[in-house]
């Protein structure tokens, strides 16, 4: 595991991290010193924490709470990567401490969060003009508000549906811009549609077309995030055959249309402000 700090703020500090764990190596007991989440842009990896495994790929956020212990497996793949943020007991209070929120243990790839990480993760390669702590600010704030009222999803699922569902979901992030259909993914996973459907959704917490949209997604905020192409030719780029489907879909994901997701981070720090206001 190698980990780099890209920022180091009195409430929040961000870090790179780079885990090189190769399937089968023996797993240790780590520990939270602070409130966490961490992005997952690549790759996937085993999560256990509070007599709780999660499976958490492309897309999933890892969240930690202070003087907690964890695990990390990799039965699966290798070479993950996150970017985490540690955020300081006055920012979390000022986000709101919702118990519920914080200790879920981990968000599936949810399209309100996707996007976002996708902001950050632009803003930590310096290809927009947000700053890194502020993206930070936007994602707790963004966690707390989508996590608080969602129940921990409990599901009984085998080693082996475990690796089906997160191998499929990796091939599945990595051809989303074409035509992917159920039969095609549960093709991919070696089983009927009938059961990958539901072996997939009980452990990644997200049916797979859900995925599939929010990996199309993930990228458009990724492309929106670094260059100027045209948002028509992001939609078609990343998957989608109708623009106005996809700037509906942005938007019902990101709050805002495409086009201001990438103009305006201003507006983005002003969303974050009023946010806060309420609390």
């Amino acid at each position: 595991m190698t980990s780099t700090i890209l920022l180091e703020r009195p409430s929040i500090t961000v870090s790179d991290f780079r885990c090189s764990a190769v399937p089968g190596e023996a797993p240790y007991a780590e520990l939270h010193r602070r409130h966490s989440i961490s992005y997952v842009r690549k790759g996937a990896f085993g999560y256990r924490c509070r007599g709780r495994s999660h499976e958490l790929v492309v897309g999933s956020m890892l969240i930690g709470v202070p003087d907690t212990e964890f695990v990390c497996t990799h039965d699966h793949v290798c070479g993950d990567e996150c970017l985490s943020f540690f955020l300081a007991p006055e920012l979390v209070e000022a986000i709101g401490d919702r118990a519920q929120a914080w200790r879920v243990g981990a968000a599936p790839p949810l399209s309100e969060l996707m996007v976002l990480g996708e902001l950050a993760q632009a803003a930590a390669d310096g290809r927009n003009d947000i700053g890194l702590d502020e993206a930070g600010h936007l994602i707790a704030a963004r966690l707390v508000e989508v996590i608080a009222d969602r129940p921990p999803q409990k599901a009984n699922v085998t080693a082996r549906d475990r690796r089906r569902a997160v191998e499929t979901a990796l091939w599945i992030d990595a051809h989303s811009s074409r035509p992917i259909e159920l039969e095609d993914m549960a093709r991919e996973a070696g089983v009927s549609p009938f059961h990958f459907l539901r072996q997939f959704s009980a452990v990644l917490g997200v049916t797979p077309h859900q995925y599939l949209v929010r990996s199309r997604l993930r990228h458009a905020a990724r492309l929106l995030s670094e260059d100027d192409r045209a948002v028509t030719d992001v939609a078609y780029d990343v998957g989608f055959n109708d623009l106005s489907n996809f700037v509906r879909t942005f938007h019902r994901a990101a709050g805002v249309s495409p086009s201001k997701f990438r103009r305006t981070p201003r507006d983005m720090r002003k969303i974050f402000q009023e946010r806060l206001d309420l609390n």
